[in-house]
């Protein structure tokens, strides 16, 4: 398996609920109360990288209106439900738009509206502009099925939408909104603020931030605050270099408490492959350990059982290893 950068509602990273408001007051400290092993520090691994990428899961959602991380001729992913640019430039013509009602690939269908401020100007969008995609089995043949909501408000907007350069930033909920693979189904209710910049393009930068959000598969609930990613992708070069680090606070029922992660060098990899470098920090109580990748293929969890800076166990394994939690 692969490292998808830019996931769009990815089935087994996507973000998860948060509820009518938040799960913790913003800017809360929540406190580390697991304590990190030997034992536990695969397992401790797997699920704080799990919640990193899931902080940054978010970062591609407004594809599914045109507002994409991959500008024309770019970097270029799946994006299920993705509408072209053009299509929604001529919905911008009408106020307000939708619904309307479009077909997804192989089956089911999206409804599409919203309200813009300018009408008359279709290269632009402004501050408070709204829109709204409803999933009615929505499936593009990518191995994911949506049903559900997915509401989107503009914050800030410079550049041209239709060229596809733009600096935006953008809040996304998502309501009741379900992710259906041939071994998992995922029901989710959340919401993350998304700031992309495509003005370089292909090269393309794009980060995430929230107060929390919760992962729920199965009897499976993880459940991150105060979190925040970063990712750059480089289409400039194939294939492309790009860039991941992310911070935040991790609560999960296969952890024996809240952890802190955080990371130290970014991760830097080219293509799908897994980072081949970059380390990573878990804080736990009085306990932390490191994930270190010494290639795209290998890593080392440095393990530090009373927090005094030395290092007490390495647990060498993979990538593959790590991505399995």
């Amino acid at each position: 398996m692969k490292l998808t950068i830019f996931p769009v509602l990815s089935a087994c990273l996507l973000l998860g609920a948060c509820g009518e408001g938040s799960l913790f007051d913003e800017g809360t400290e929540v406190a580390t109360t697991g304590s990190i092993t030997p034992a536990n520090a695969l397992a401790t691994t797997r699920a704080a990288w799990r919640a990193a990428l899931a902080s940054g899961d978010f970062a591609d959602i407004g594809a599914s209106v045109g507002l994409s991380a991959a500008a024309p001729d770019g970097f270029s992913k799946v994006s299920p439900g993705a509408l072209p640019a053009g299509r929604l430039t001529a919905l911008l013509q009408k106020v307000p738009f939708g619904p309307d009602v479009l077909p997804c690939l192989t089956s089911g269908n999206m409804t599409i509206s919203g309200d813009i401020a300018d009408p008359a100007d279709t290269t632009r969008l402004s501050f408070g502009d709204t829109f709204q995609v409803v999933y009615a089995a929505c499936n593009d043949g990518f191995g994911e099925v949506l049903d559900g909501t997915v509401d989107m408000t503009v914050g800030d907007f410079s550049g041209d939408l239709v060229a596809g350069t733009y600096l935006l930033s953008l809040d996304a909920i998502a309501t009741d909104l379900q992710v259906a693979t041939g071994t998992d189904t995922i029901t989710n209710n959340g919401d993350t603020t998304v700031s992309l910049d495509t003005t370089q393009a292909p090269f393309v930068d794009v980060s995430t931030s929230g107060v929390a959000m919760r992962i729920d598969s199965g009897s499976r609930s993880d459940t991150l605050s105060n979190f925040q990613s970063s990712q750059t992708v480089d289409g400039n070069v194939t294939p492309a270099p790009y860039t991941l680090s992310a911070a935040g606070t991790l609560d999960s029922t296969v952890l024996n408490g809240i952890v802190r992660y955080s990371t130290v060098d970014t991760f830097q990899g080219v293509g799908l492959e897994f980072p081949g470098e970059g380390r990573f920090r878990v804080d736990g109580s009085e306990s932390s350990l490191q994930l270190v990748a010494i290639d795209n293929v290998n890593v080392d969890i440095e393990i530090d059982t009373n927090d005094d800076g030395v290092v007490d166990v390495v647990i060498s394994t993979t990538w593959a290893d790590v991505s399995g939690g």
